[in-house]
């Protein structure tokens, strides 16, 4: 067996609870598209080149409306600046990437995070390379979902009320497969702690951010503490 296919065979479950969400969520993204009046070209071209679930969704309404681009920029900037920590913690672990790094980086969704972010392929496999097949088939997910909902969505009316709930979903599924597979949980334990908090302070619409800062300080005071102990036996 080639290693490229012992690698895709090795991602592939790794990435199935985000193909039940995304398939789901691609395609109402495809027909809301298709209910405003775009075509499959237009929604599939958005899915492959802008690839962010919740700001597709939210730009349905900017291309129906033709939202001012600068509104629309501000708008998008604020939604996925919860992507800025994605990205930070994610530096040490694609620091070693030599292959893949740029697209890896493009596709890093939320979900596509929460599965690399733990992701420790056994010897034997190369590392790089299980990286890209979850990013990628995750992609395809998405792309294939939307294929779906645009093409059926130019044919047949539907009611998505309640479809963007998959979405939540998806994450608890993931979060519960990644609690069982760990001994300890002092990290899940700290984001579910930062965002509850973080939801009673700032409350439904702004906690993101400021849970997703006071996690990143909870993690860089980790890993500054560990860096001085290293030092600290170095010596």
């Amino acid at each position: 067996m080639s290693g490229k296919k012992r690698e895709l065979e090795y991602a592939f479950p790794k990435t199935v609870p985000v193909l039940a969400g995304y398939l789901v969520l691609g395609a109402a993204y495809g027909i809301l598209m298709a209910d405003s009046g775009f075509g499959p070209l237009w929604s599939v071209g958005i899915s492959m080149i802008v690839y962010a679930g919740s700001l597709q969704y939210l730009g349905v309404s900017f291309l129906a409306a033709a939202v001012n681009p600068v509104y629309a920029f501000l708008m998008s900037f604020m939604l996925n600046a919860r992507h800025l920590f994605y990205g930070i913690s994610m530096l040490d672990r694609f620091r070693g990437v030599k292959r893949f790094k740029p697209y890896l980086i493009f596709a890093l969704t939320d979900e596509t995070f929460s599965v690399l972010c733990s992701e420790d392929p056994p010897e034997g496999l190369d590392r790089d390379s299980v990286l890209f097949w979850i990013t990628f088939l995750n992609h395809c997910y998405w792309v294939g979902g939307t294929v779906i909902g645009a093409l059926l969505g130019s044919v047949i009316a539907f009611d998505t009320s309640g479809m963007d709930f998959a979405l939540t979903a998806l994450f608890v599924v993931i979060f519960t497969g990644q609690w069982e597979e760990r001994q300890g949980h002092p990290f899940a334990l700290l984001g579910l702690a930062a965002a509850g908090a973080c939801l009673l302070i700032f409350g439904q619409d702004n906690f993101i951010i400021p849970a997703m800062a006071v996690i990143l300080a909870a993690l860089f005071a980790v890993y500054r503490k560990q860096e001085r102990g290293k030092e600290e036996k170095a010596v």
